[in-house]
């Protein structure tokens, strides 16, 4: 889809398009020798996700560094913003019954419905949560700095996908094993060859937070329930090495 028609269907102007571009935001599948921007359907759904939280006041830096996260979750983020949308949407249901009551004469002066305090404050969360994981950290800066094409995000995540499956395969072998201990190190080095530099610091880090943390926790076991819990334990044996 060229870049005119991706702005007539999704109102973002194509002045917009050409700046997320230029910033690392969006970049769009293919630019033709003609100097056409061509956008496939993922870069759609990308656009769809940077909508959702501009919608949500979050800035484009903040945008950026959620959802070119290498872990970042996109049916995760997606159930968060439904929530934290809900929530703006309860407080424009309460100032529309306001003004509705105002029209009708009532004169209670009821300034409640203009708080934004917790929705902000959910939203600031959210931001400063995935910001604790990745953002503020040297390794997530080093990632950021790995400028690739959205083609090469895709080989690099496909790869992860692979060590994962084999993670699950291997499961039913005791963590401390040659095996899985060759595993968790070819982990590491794919961790440190494609995104930032992995050390057995923030690999022992990562290995506690893909138990701990729900989402992680899910999002692993989507290849064999009980790969993140295995995966985190392989990894304490290798980092205690």
């Amino acid at each position: 889809m060229k870049i005119n028609e991706v702005a007539k269907l999704t109102g973002v102007t194509v002045r917009a398009l050409h700046y997320y571009d230029k910033i690392g935001l969006l970049k769009p599948e293919e630019i033709t020798e003609a100097g056409y921007r061509i956008y496939s359907e993922n870069d759609l759904e990308t656009l769809q996700q940077i909508l959702f939280f501009r919608e949500l006041d979050f800035s484009l830096n903040e945008i950026k560094e959620m959802i070119q996260n290498p872990l970042y979750d996109k049916t995760e983020a997606l159930e968060k913003q439904k929530e934290l949308l809900m929530q703006k949407r309860a407080r424009l249901d309460e100032l529309i019954t306001l003004v509705e009551g105002t029209l009708k004469g009532e004169r209670e002066m009821s300034f409640k419905e203009f708080d934004m305090t917790e929705i902000e404050e959910n939203k600031k969360k959210y931001a400063e949560e995935v910001k604790e994981r990745w953002g503020t950290t040297k390794a997530y800066a080093e990632y950021e700095n790995k400028a690739v094409s959205d083609e090469e995000y895709q080989q690099k995540m496909l790869g992860m996908n692979v060590l994962l499956k084999e993670f699950a395969k291997k499961r039913h072998l005791a963590p401390e094993s040659g095996e899985v201990q060759e595993l968790v190190e070819k982990w590491k080095d794919y961790i440190t060859g494609n995104f930032y530099h992995c050390t057995k610091e923030i690999l022992s880090g990562l290995g506690i937070m893909y138990a701990a943390d729900e989402r992680f926790a899910k999002n692993i076991d989507k290849n064999g329930e009980g790969t993140a819990e295995f995966m985190s334990k392989a990894i304490a044996v290798f980092c205690q090495g």
